[in-house]
């Protein structure tokens, strides 16, 4: 299985956990302001070996660490694109690791199959923006009501199951307004938690004419007090004002 990188330790990724970030290759998504260029773009990936470590070195680092790190995130890219990805939690849950996976929710199926096999224990999913926009946001062309059912079938999911989760959305001044967080607030409400996070640029986005930016910090709470007319608990990651 192709593993793109490690990042051998993280305080944020993983809530209330010492972890690791382990990153997948490979997106069906081409979110414009996306930071993860390299694991989006297959041909980004082959290229750039060095990023890259085998099967093997990721699991003397996972003996090495247990009982040190509590936890391993999954993230990418998209990771449930991944078939062997299942074998793969199954390997390092025998190491006594917990496991969190980041989703953008198009692949409700592996989803709900590796909650209901207990191989997840906390969800972190994507919400790219509300219904009208979400193409744009998520950088699809054509129809996409095929994917859209698949990424409402998998808050459905979270939303009435037992797993712990969260949903997220990266604000972006260039393509969210406040008619998506009246969407969002809506779609979601009565979920555990939502965090909205700022845009930060970089010159690894997908996109790099820099042709986004962030919102203010007062704008985000602008945003922020649309959603909590219906989910009272979100936050602002990363604010030091609520």
């Amino acid at each position: 299985m192709k593993i793109a990188g490690l990042q051998k330790l993280t305080l944020l990724d993983y809530p209330g956990r010492l972890a690791a970030d382990l990153f997948l290759p490979g997106c069906n998504f081409r979110c414009p302001f996306c930071q993860n260029s390299s694991l989006v773009l297959p041909d980004s990936i082959t290229q750039d070996k060095a990023s890259g470590i085998s099967e093997e070195e990721l699991f003397h680092f996972l003996r090495k660490r247990a009982g040190i790190l509590d936890g391993i995130c999954i993230t990418g890219g998209e990771p449930t694109l991944h078939k062997e990805l299942p074998e793969l939690i199954r390997r390092i849950r025998a190491l006594g690791y917990q496991i969190k996976l980041d989703t953008n929710g198009t692949n409700p199926d592996m989803l709900t199959a590796l909650c209901n096999d207990g191989l997840l224990d906390f969800v972190s999913m994507d919400i790219k923006s509300g219904h009208r926009n979400y193409p744009k946001t998520a950088g699809l062309d054509g129809d996409c009501t095929h994917l859209m059912k698949k990424v409402e079938t998998s808050v459905d999911f979270l939303l009435a199951g037992s797993i712990d989760y969260e949903f997220r959305t990266t604000v972006v001044k260039g393509l969210h307004t406040s008619e998506d967080f009246e969407d969002i607030s809506r779609w979601i409400e009565g979920c555990r938690a939502y965090w909205l996070q700022s845009f930060r640029d970089c010159d690894s986005i997908l996109l790099p004419d820099h042709s986004f930016s962030a919102y203010t910090e007062e704008e985000m709470h602008h945003f922020l007090r649309i959603v909590r007319k219906t989910i009272p608990h979100a936050r602002l990651r990363g604010s030091e004002t609520e």
